[in-house]
């Protein structure tokens, strides 16, 4: 069992097939799959070998997929940053996981005299330069990845067991220091495999996938391998920009694409969206992050020859959970749903003993599969919560229907407890959403003497449209029980703050209004 497999075997069966687009360079899989292997004895020439790590700090783009193939060809683990993270999170990172090596591009060189000095164990750094980003004259000790694949000989790809580490991928770290998910080779490829299988036409002939979610984001790196698998065709963006997201889709017939819903809201409301011809547009799969039903209904009404498409994962599942298909969507008792459980995967809801609950109540969702973690990286203790009896806890509470559809109330810290009464943000939010006016809602719990926690709801209000506290009190009675009704609104003009994969970091928000107070913002 080795990840590298599915690019080899798209060498071998469609050479001259087109395989990558970055900006004006365009590849093939015969030409993708020399330059990974030559980047993998480049990399064994500097001393790279099985169990060593290998970060990578840059955005989106066709040499970061050779990356993430070429360090897994010798038995190396691939390290994705968070481009989003600040100096303090990247020296973390790097003093945790310890790679021998980090490949940079041209956004993050600036920072490399700073990283070595928080890094010294740091031997190597390579240019991870883009068509799109000229070489900006680089230090004397900085290896040139061009010249490093031009000038390297193929390694021979290393056959290694299924539980071998292709990876470490840290979590978003909303909840404090992020934790190294150590992720095998057998987790990704099943993860993958099931992913290609799937999800909506991605294995049909033609597909062009345009990766805009960042690569470091376990979501991104998923489709990634998953496309391989299928023969896809890769289309990068080295960050997000709604127009040029249009853009793409027109001049590269893109069939398939995978988005957060804050960046599905920005592409839907850019002013000239109807003059792009969106046609060729299949499957718009959007996760991450949960989308309202007021959300999915206007992007279904903008996009009707678009089959809508939720992932719902985890970075410990490599991260593939479940998925509602298209098809469900068309079920609109199913779409605050996340769908049924993916190829691979097994998924109970259960109390606090992990003992399965019968359908319709609520616990948290445990998840088991090929695809799980090997654990978290040097942090035994925390693994031992996560894992328990060979299941993973999501710690999202939620329930199972009937049907076997997965219903996600809210993650289990979110959870606003008012009152003695459980309320689940999620659900607040759902309705808070169908306002008119609103165009982002976040519901948190706030400090209250009299309930403990009181239930608060800040918007972000549509352009050109106008909406009071008591208006949007007054809405949410109409569709939930009373004691989940916000006793509290705001309006905001900032957008929320959101990690690199584009969630809502609720804890950051909590905390402007729980500082010097005893609560668990976790």
């Amino acid at each position: 069992m080795y990840l590298t497999q599915s690019l080899r075997r798209m060498a071998q069966i469609a050479p001259d097939r087109l395989a990558t687009v970055d900006g004006t360079d365009r590849r093939t899989w015969a030409q993708v799959t020399d330059r990974t292997a030559r980047l993998a004895g480049g990399l064994a020439g500097l001393g790279v070998g099985q169990g060593d790590r290998v970060a990578i700090l840059a955005l989106n783009s066709a040499r970061y997929m050779e990356a993430y193939f070429a360090i897994p060809w010798i038995g190396a683990a691939v390290v994705p940053f968070n481009t989003r993270w600040t100096l303090e999170e990247l020296s973390y990172g790097l003093n945790d996981a310890r790679p021998d090596v980090l490949m940079v591009d041209a956004q993050f060189l600036p920072m490399l005299p700073d990283l070595r000095r928080r890094y010294p164990g740091l031997r190597h750094v390579i240019f991870l330069n883009s068509s799109r980003a000229p070489d900006p004259g680089l230090p004397a000790d900085v290896l040139d990845y061009e010249d490093l694949v031009a000038r390297s000989r193929p390694a021979p790809v290393l056959p290694v067991p299924g539980e071998t580490m292709a990876a470490i991928c840290y979590t978003g770290g909303t909840t404090g220091l992020s934790k190294g998910v150590m992720l095998s080779h057998l987790a990704i490829w099943a993860s993958s495999v099931a992913l290609s299988t799937d999800y909506a036409d991605l294995a049909s002939e033609g597909t062009i996938f345009l990766h805009a979610m960042p690569l470091f984001h376990s979501g991104g790196s998923g489709v990634l391998f998953a496309t391989t698998i299928a023969g896809g065709i890769h289309i990068f963006h080295p960050g997000f920009d709604p127009k040029a997201i249009l853009q793409t889709i027109q001049d590269e017939k893109v069939t398939h694409t995978q988005l957060v819903p804050t960046m599905v809201r920005m592409v839907l409301d850019q002013p000239d969206f109807d003059s792009f011809d969106v046609s060729t547009l299949k499957t718009l799969i959007y996760g991450a992050a949960p989308m309202t039903q007021a959300q999915i209904s206007e992007t279904a009404a903008k996009l009707p020859h678009v089959g809508l498409q939720q992932g719902y994962g985890q970075t410990e599942m490599a991260p593939y959970i479940s998925s509602l298909l298209p098809r469900h969507h068309k079920d609109p008792t199913k779409l605050r749903s996340a769908g049924v459980a993916g190829l691979c995967t097994d998924i109970i809801v259960a109390d606090d003993a992990q003992r399965e609950l019968p359908r319709g109540e609520v616990g948290e969702v445990l998840v088991r599969g090929p695809q799980m973690m090997l654990g978290y990286w040097e942090k035994p203790e925390e693994t031992a919560k996560a894992m328990v009896g060979g299941w993973i806890r999501t710690g999202d509470a939620g329930f199972m229907d009937e049907d076997g559809f997965v219903f996600l109330i809210d993650r289990l810290k979110d959870m606003i407890v008012t009152g003695g009464e459980n309320v689940y943000s999620t659900e607040v939010e759902n309705a808070v959403a169908l306002h008119p006016a609103v165009a982002s809602c976040v519901v948190i719990g706030v400090p209250s003497d009299k309930w403990g926690e009181q239930v608060h709801a800040i918007v972000i209000a549509r352009k050109d449209h106008a909406a009071t506290p008591d208006e949007i009190i007054v809405h949410c009675r109409q569709h939930i029980s009373g004691y989940k009704v916000p006793r509290s609104v705001e309006f905001r003009t900032d957008p929320f703050p959101v990690s690199g994969a584009g969630k809502i970091l609720k804890r950051e928000i909590r905390k402007l209004y729980w500082e010097g107070r005893e609560t668990s913002l976790a």
